[in-house]
């Protein structure tokens, strides 16, 4: 078995590991405007990270995004992956590749159709425009909920596919028998079809989280210039700025907030689909 785990491991390794342990290297530089990048062995980066107001507030702002739109995406996409868990047609291997087809555009592609949408000149601001509904275009871009819905667009196919799979293998039964028995829907879905969908819900939410925490394009090109989230603050501190120890330092703090807060919500929800399990044992 370990022979069989090894090449794995040992790609990751290579892949993964190794550039984060340079990135975490690179992070304990100092900066110098003269020679781009002096070695040392500092925590200064993460101390002005931590200390600097503004980055706080771009901290607070993207796991607000983070947050909320996680929460969306859950909200919206529970019921989708019911019914395609539960949808015995023919098409139900149609509707799975409709429910992917978003996987299959880039981030970016996406964003222009969000600019197109929902810019002064968008077929939203167009059509009430036309029907006089509005004197002067709303504005839709450039604000929070311009990158929430974005980033929903995004995550959402994976919230729907991680909840379905756990979904199917609920049996149908316990749903008629609670049915059966007299509980109206909203009853059998509290109390029979939530808690056994934790784990999807669980594994949705972490994954749907990761992915918005890091989130870049949806934030760059929806929220312009002046909305700033982690993933482009990192980028900036990069490329515009060449200052390279900060920017790993902000990528660092980045990656350590998420890896605990995922840990944190998943062992949360854990104990609570177990102690589920044990209230249903007794």
């Amino acid at each position: 078995m370990a022979a069989l785990v090894l090449p794995a491991g040992l790609l990751v390794s290579l892949l993964l590991l190794a550039p984060m342990l340079l990135l975490f290297r690179i992070s304990l530089n100092l900066y110098s405007p003269t020679e781009m990048m002096v070695e040392a062995t500092s925590a200064a980066n993460y101390l002005r990270a931590v200390a600097d107001p503004y980055y706080r507030q771009v901290l607070v702002t993207t796991l607000l995004v983070a947050s909320g739109s996680t929460l969306l995406a859950l909200l919206l996409g529970f019921p989708a992956a019911y019914w395609l868990a539960r949808m015995q047609s023919r098409w139900k291997s149609f509707a799975t590749v409709v429910v992917m087809f978003p996987l299959l555009v880039g981030n970016v592609v996406r964003a222009a159709g969000w600019l197109a949408l929902l810019g002064n000149g968008g077929a939203i601001n167009a059509a009430l425009l036309g029907l006089g509904v509005i004197a002067a275009p709303l504005p839709l871009l450039y604000n929070t909920g311009a990158v929430v819905a974005g980033i929903v667009a995004v995550v959402l196919p994976y919230m729907i596919l991680t909840l379905a799979a756990v979904i199917e293998s609920i049996p149908r039964q316990a749903e008629e028998a609670a049915a059966n028995l007299g509980a109206r829907p909203m009853t059998v879905f509290r109390r029979v079809v939530l808690p056994l969908a934790l784990p999807g819900v669980a594994a949705g939410s972490v994954l749907v989280f990761v992915l918005c925490m890091n989130t870049y394009a949806s934030a760059v090109l929806l929220g312009g210039p002046q909305f700033k989230m982690m993933a482009p603050a990192v980028y900036d501190q990069f490329v515009r700025g060449n200052n390279w120890p900060f920017g790993a330092a902000l990528a660092f703090i980045l990656l350590g907030i998420t890896l605990t807060l995922t840990v944190v919500g998943s062992a949360a929800l854990g104990r609570r689909y177990r102690r589920g399990k044990l209230e249903e044992a007794a």
